[in-house]
C-alpha cells in the first residue's frame, strides 16, 4: 500500500502486509487485511496489528471505531466456495467442461494459463465447485511461477489446480494432465493422461447435464453446483455397488471382477476403475 501520511510513517513510501490462512476465504482475509493496513498507517507499529490479529484468532472479532470492525462469522466459507461462476465456465467451454469435471474427479493435475492474473484467479477458484462433495480448496494454487522452489512444492501434490500467467508453462507437460488456455478457450489433455481421461457415454451424459443446468435461466450458480453434485453422488453410488470390505476390514475396496461382470462400455468401466484408484479403493 502507498502511504500519504507524514506521521508516523514519514520515511515510508510503501508497505505490504502478508496474511496466511489455512482456509480458503479471499474476501474474508481481504477485509481483515484492509483493517490491518489502516492500523499500520495510523500507528506505524505492528503492535496494534498483532493485537487485532490475536483478537480475531481467539475471539473471531476485532473492533475499532477509527479502523473498522471485523467479525469472522460474517464470512461464511460456503459463500467463498460459491463466489465463482460455473455458468461462466460452461459459457466459455460448453461440453468440454466435462473434461475439467473428469480431471477433478480423478484428482488429476490441471494447469490454467491466462496473461492476466485476475482472469486466472477468477477461473481457478471456481473449479473445485465441480466436485462439491469434496469441498477441498486446498488443491488450489492460483498464482504460480516457473521457478524451481515453487514447482518442486507443487509436484509433491497428488492432484492440483495451478494458475500461471507465463505461457511457457504450456511447454511443461510434466506439470499437467490437463492444460487450460483461457486466452484461447482451449483445453488439452496431456498424452500420458489420455488413457485415464477417455471419454464415453457416461461423460456425454454428465456434460449434457452440466450444460443444460448452466443454461437454465431459472437456476442460480448454487443450483447448478447442486445438480452436478447430485450426478456425482449417483456415480459414487454406482461405484459402491462394486466394492467390498478390505481384508483388514478398515475400508471398502473395488471388486474388479464384479465391475467387469457388469459389462459397462469400455470408457465407463475405465472411468470407474480410475475413480476407485483416485479414492484409494484399489487392492494393494
Amino acid at each position: 500500500m502507498k502511504t500519504n501520511f507524514s506521521i508516523p510513517l514519514s520515511s515510508v513510501t510503501h508497505f505490504s502486509i502478508v496474511l496466511t490462512a489455512k482456509d480458503f476465504n479471499p474476501e474474508k482475509y481481504a477485509a481483515f487485511t484492509r483493517i490491518l493496513c489502516r492500523m499500520y498507517l495510523k500507528h506505524g507499529s505492528p503492535v496494534k496489528m498483532m493485537e487485532s490479529y490475536i483478537a480475531v484468532l481467539t475471539k473471531g472479532i476485532c473492533q475499532s471505531e477509527e479502523n473498522g470492525s471485523f467479525l469472522s462469522k460474517d464470512f461464511d466459507f460456503r459463500k467463498a466456495y460459491l463466489a465463482g461462476s460455473i455458468r461462466d465456465i460452461v459459457s466459455q467451454f460448453g461440453m468440454e467442461t466435462v473434461i475439467l469435471h473428469t480431471a477433478l474427479m480423478l484428482k488429476k493435475r490441471i494447469v490454467v494459463y491466462h496473461p492476466k492474473i485476475e482472469a486466472v484467479q477468477e477461473f481457478t477458484r471456481t473449479l473445485p465447485a465441480l466436485v462439491w462433495h469434496r469441498q477441498d480448496w486446498t488443491i488450489l494454487h492460483s498464482y504460480m511461477h516457473l521457478n524451481a522452489d515453487e514447482l518442486e512444492a507443487l509436484q509433491l501434490c497428488t492432484g492440483y489446480i495451478a494458475g500461471f500467467v507465463d505461457l511457457e508453462v504450456s511447454n511443461r507437460p510434466d506439470l499437467y494432465d490437463v492444460f487450460v488456455n483461457l486466452a484461447d478457450s482451449e483445453i488439452t489433455i496431456a498424452p500420458l493422461a489420455k488413457e485415464a481421461m477417455t471419454m464415453g457415454k457416461l461423460h456425454k451424459e454428465i456434460g449434457q447435464l452440466i450444460v443444460q443446468s448452466a443454461e437454465d435461466p431459472e437456476k442460480s450458480d448454487s443450483q447448478v453446483v447442486q445438480d452436478i453434485a447430485l450426478k456425482t453422488r449417483e456415480i459414487y453410488t454406482n461405484l459402491a455397488l462394486f466394492s467390498e470390505v478390505s481384508d483388514d476390514g478398515e475400508k471398502r475396496v473395488l471388486n474388479l471382477e464384479a465391475l467387469k461382470q457388469k459389462r459397462f462400455p469400455p470408457a465407463t468401466e475405465n472411468f470407474l476403475y480410475h475413480l476407485a484408484a483416485a479414492e484409494q479403493m484399489l487392492k494393494i
